[in-house]
Parts: structure tokens; sequence; C-alpha cells
């Protein structure tokens, strides 16, 4: 068969699929979603055996240590996948919450019930956990999922895939709620992005080239992240040991996904004291320090920073490091070169620390703690299916809430419009 014609079998499967999800009682939902938990565990050696086999090709591909760290499935990550499901079973369900009700003066009840968005096609890079996170979170969301790993990680979620279907059949839903494109060509995605009649949402999860593949060829709202250029200010008001803590977590604790700082910026009258023991803790754990000229001047060593590196993504030890006069500066320097990811502020500031939560515009932004903690199971949404800094029609880490919709449901006693 032709990817075109597969790949709208499984739309079409998928969308047949969403109907009875959407109906699907929340206990049912849970069930299902245990099910996946106990199933993974207990398939813990499988997993990891197709594992190596895509570790083996991704070194064949030369494909970089951070793509690696992204695809390898460790027992953390079979202990962070189980878990992720079972607190998403122990959330609340957001199908048929009404949000909001409001009486007219014609007598008219007039309310907002979530409902689920429908089909949702997850396309992602790497990362196979992304398989059982995404899953977990349309199907409880009432949803059909269509996913797409990417081809260095097919072996590794087509037995995930396996395990999905093994919980769909013991929980008596749908097996086609939630499936795996099984092949590496890439022309099946770009197939999958123009089935706008059965598809409802596009999420991709990736480097800034593959979100940008999906922008340009769908036909299918997306909701995206080109990349997290995240920033961490210093404050000259900041506690010193605070600082320097949260910037190497920051950038060191994992530098190779979305929410690690890119770009440190320290208020001048910080510079001089925090800089030095900054630069020794960062160089110590091998990370390159790219600076201003006046950074530079005050770390002997230090490469000097160019234009480029300001807007760079760089998910590696490579940091860049820029002296500020003050909060004005910080924050002018973020909205030419952030991407709406993370931004976050140390200070003992009141004021200051308000002022950078109302004018920053980024998807989350912290006082006083690491930008790593941009992630929907840390912010305690259960699993996250991605994080949008689009706005439309969410923005941030995307959990349950972010997977429905609203529809208005009107109570009325006979009322006519007249």
């Amino acid at each position: 068969m032709t990817n075109t014609f597969s790949i709208s079998d499984m739309a079409k499967a998928a969308r047949a699929a969403s109907r009875k999800m959407a109906r699907c009682p929340t206990h049912q939902k849970n069930t299902l979603l245990r099910h996946m938990a106990d199933l993974i565990e207990s398939n813990a050696d499988r997993i990891q055996t197709e594992n190596r086999k895509d570790i083996a090709y991704a070194h064949t591909k030369g494909l970089s240590a951070a793509m690696i760290d992204r695809l390898t499935v460790s027992g953390d990550t079979i202990r962070s996948m189980s878990e992720g499901l079972r607190d998403v079973a122990s959330l609340p369900d957001p199908v048929s919450e009404i949000t909001r009700v409001w009486n007219r003066p014609n007598g008219l009840q007039v309310s907002k019930m979530r409902i689920p968005l429908g089909v949702i096609a997850i396309i992602y890079e790497s990362r196979p956990n992304v398989t059982i996170d995404a899953a977990g979170l349309c199907l409880k969301a009432g949803n059909a999922a269509i996913l797409r790993g990417g081809s260095e990680a097919l072996h590794s979620n087509q037995v995930l895939a396996d395990i999905i279907r093994m919980a769909l059949s013991q929980s008596g839903l749908p097996l086609d709620a939630a499936q795996v494109i099984p092949v590496r060509d890439r022309s099946a995605v770009t197939d999958l992005l123009q089935l706008e009649e059965f598809i409802d949402l596009v999420i991709p999860r990736g480097g800034e080239g593959l979100i940008r593949f999906v922008v340009e060829n769908s036909r299918i709202p997306v909701l995206k992240h080109y990349k997290g250029v995240c920033h961490v200010y210093v404050d000259d008001t900041a506690e010193l040991d605070m600082a320097l803590s949260i910037s190497m977590n920051a950038k060191v604790q994992r530098p190779g996904v979305c929410n690690s700082m890119e770009t440190l910026l320290v208020h001048r009258s910080m510079a001089e004291t925090f800089l030095p023991l900054m630069a020794k803790s960062m160089q110590n754990a091998g990370v390159e320090l790219r600076g201003c000229a006046e950074s530079c001047h005050m770390i002997p060593g230090m490469i000097p920073a160019t234009e480029a590196d300001w807007p760079t993504e760089y998910n590696d030890l490579i940091l860049s490091v820029k002296v500020v006069s003050g909060m004005d500066e910080a924050i002018s320097h973020i909205e030419t070169y952030g991407s709406s990811h993370t931004e976050a502020i140390v200070t003992r500031d009141y004021e200051r620390a308000r002022r950078f939560i109302r004018e920053v515009d980024s998807s989350v932004v912290l006082v006083n703690a690491s930008t790593r903690f941009n992630d929907g199971h840390q912010l305690g949404l259960g699993a996250e299916i991605g994080i949008s800094t689009t706005k439309l029609h969410a923005f941030g880490p995307m959990g349950l809430e972010e997977l429905t919709a609203a529809k208005f449901v009107v109570m009325g006693d006979g009322q006519i419009r007249t």
C-alpha cells in the first residue's frame, strides 16, 4: 500500500475511535492507564532490548550525544513513564467539566463544558517516552492519537505501540484509539499533514527543523514551539548561593532539553562577585562560556560572544553570558532574542519580581527557581504532551485541559428569540 492510503486508513480508524473515546467513562480510562503502566513495568526488559537497537542505529547515523541522550530508555525512563501514567489516572477528568455558568435576562442558563478535541497527531524526535506520555494524556482527555516518532526510535516505539494496544484490548476500548506509524519514510508525515478531514490538531516535538517542516506542510492547525532560548537574570539583590545553584541547575542538569538555560544575564553590580564563582563552577562542569566584552574582561579565557550566539539554542554545554545595567536591559535582551519559552529571575526584591512576571512574555516565568521546571510533570499536570509558545489555544506545558476544547451549553424553558 502507498503511504497515502495506509495513513488515510489509520486516520479514518482514529476518527471512529475518537467518537467512542469521547463517550468513555472516567473509570474505564483510568483503568486503561493503569494497565499501560503495569505493562510497561512488566515489559521493561523487552523495551530496553528494542531500545538498544535504536541506539546502535543512532550511532551509525552519527546523531549527537544530546539526541542519543533523549533516545535512551533507562530504568529511570521506565519508572517515569509508568509513574506518569498513574499520575494522569489520578488527575480529575476534564471531559464534561463545566467551567463557567451565567444567566441571561430572558431566563436562559449558559455554561461552557469541556469536550475532547478529537484526533490528535503528535510528531516527535527521539524520546520514546513521548509515545507513552502523549498516548496517556490524549486517551485520558477522551481523544484518539496518531503518533509518529523519529526514524531513530522505530524499534522502541513499536514495542510501546504493542503495549498500548494490549492495554486498550484489556480495557475494552478501541484498538485504534492510539496508533503508532510503523515506517521510517518521511513521506508518511507529509501525507499525514494533509488529512484535515480526519485529524483535528498536530503537535510537533523536536528540533526547530522538524517543527518548521510540520508548520510549512500542514493543512491542520499546529501547536508548537520552535526553540527554547531560555534566560536566567541574576538581579543585584539576588542571594549569591541561590543564584549559583539555580544557574548551574538550569544549564548543567540536562543541557540537551528545551528548558535548559542558554543565556545568563547578570546585573552589573553583581558581576564582579558572581561571575568568577559562576565561571569556575561552569568550567569545572565542562561548560564552554561565551560572553559579552564586559564579562570577557572579568573572566580570563572566556570566548567572546558574537551576535549569532544570543538567539541560539545550543542544546549543549555552552552558555552565553551578558552583563546588563539592570532590569530594563535584561527584559529588552529577552524581548530581542528570546523564544517565549522560559525565563527566570533571581532576586529578593518583591516589586522587581512582580515586574519581571508582568513584562516578560514567555510561557513560563519563574522567580528564584530553575528554568528546568517548565515541565508538565514538575508543574503538576501529570505527564506533558509538549510546550506551546503559540498562545492558540494553549500557552506553556500542555496537559489534560489543553487537550480539550469548550462548547456552549444553553438550558432553557421554552424561550424563543424575538
